[in-house]
């Protein structure tokens, strides 16, 4: 039973802190239009935070779609805006992640499965990385 309070907690706190990433993504960044290139939404240097930026994008996969292996040189949060995302990183479950819901992968996670959960209806999230500075984000078929 502590577990489930336990487990339930730490949902609730990835979904405030998603909550307040996507809040000052949409305060500090003007409205960009969707593209498959998956705009920047805001990029900022964090001098006093080891060296580290923050680069946030915006991501929409239509229906069905999904992105090949890869991984992240950050960490990072998915946070789904609307539809559902199934994500999965080498060695743990598969899981849904629903509009309102947060993903977190580490630096060092696998990323095995990235895809929108639905077959007829789009999903869009919010991508929030902690990265080094001229570093990628991404590095696909790690």
């Amino acid at each position: 039973m502590n577990a489930d309070l336990a487990e339930r907690d730490v949902r609730q706190r990835a979904h405030r802190v998603g909550l307040l990433w996507l809040t000052l993504s949409l305060l500090l960044v003007p409205a960009v239009s969707p593209a498959a290139s998956s705009p920047v939404l805001f990029q900022k240097l964090l001098a006093d935070v080891d060296n580290r930026e923050v680069l946030l994008i915006n991501v929409e996969y239509a229906p069905g779609e999904s992105t090949p292996l890869h991984r992240h040189n950050a960490h990072t949060l998915v946070y789904v805006v609307e539809g559902a995302i199934e994500m999965q990183v080498e060695g743990g479950p598969l899981t849904r992640v629903d509009a309102g819901e947060v993903f977190y992968e580490t630096p060092e996670d696998i990323h095995t499965v990235s895809r929108n959960a639905s077959d007829e209806a789009p999903a869009k999230f919010i991508v929030f990385f902690v990265k080094k500075p001229k570093v990628p984000a991404t590095v696909m078929g790690q």
